[in-house]
């Protein structure tokens, strides 16, 4: 079982994220985003995750030149494409960056489903979200979830993600009900938006591989 922790915002929680167990650091570059860091914020932040963690970097329809100046700043492992990239696009963000690309997918009802075969083609990992509700501002991060029953018994020739909803109270649950072998947890271990909790992100952690 890996645990992503996303949205990370300084050094304290990252390190209480690396010492609970956590997988993958997660930084947002998202301005309308509680969780939003600078390059200069997430450079300084990197600096205190070990290797061996994944440092991933969340971002929305990026241009190149938007990609070239973060990689260039920042000592990432993992993009994130949170937006409405094409499975063109993610083909094209692998090349320019050399990184794997690690695609979030929404999830509402069966007509989301052929979807996810589109970017398991092209992708390096996809992670399956609830799709954001019409008007919202943020692709994700919005403490959802879906019908875990839609993806029940599916399975990808790539490495997975689940996301939407998660909390400490139902990461066992969550994981018996999709057999994910990877949570990505952001709202669910905060105690306001934008703001992490040791404790939770502790629990959350904790529940997971417990499960």
């Amino acid at each position: 079982m890996k645990v992503k922790i996303c949205g990370l915002k300084d050094a304290a929680n990252v390190e209480a994220a690396v010492k609970a167990g956590a997988d993958y650091i997660g930084f947002v570059f998202f301005e309308k985003s509680p969780r939003n860091v600078s390059h200069e914020q997430a450079a300084a932040l990197a600096r205190n995750v070990p290797a061996g963690v994944i440092k991933t970097a969340l971002v929305v329809d990026p241009s190149d030149a938007d990609l070239s100046k973060l990689c260039a700043a920042v000592p990432i492992d993992l993009i994130q494409l949170h937006g409405h990239e094409t499975p063109q696009r993610v083909r094209e963000v692998k090349t320019l960056t050399g990184l794997p690309v690690l695609k979030a997918v929404g999830i509402s009802d069966d007509a989301d489903l052929p979807a996810l075969k589109d970017y398991a083609r092209v992708a390096d990992q996809i992670l399956i979200d609830a799709k954001p509700p019409k008007g919202t501002v943020l692709p994700g991060g919005n403490g959802l979830k879906f019908d875990w029953q839609l993806i029940k018994g599916l399975q990808w020739d790539i490495p997975w993600m689940l996301a939407g909803g998660l909390t400490p109270g139902n990461a066992a649950v969550a994981i018996q009900a999709t057999g994910a072998a990877q949570l990505d947890v952001s709202s669910g271990v905060e105690s306001a938006p934008g703001l992490k909790d040791p404790a939770l992100i502790a629990r959350f952690i904790a529940a997971a591989h417990a499960a």
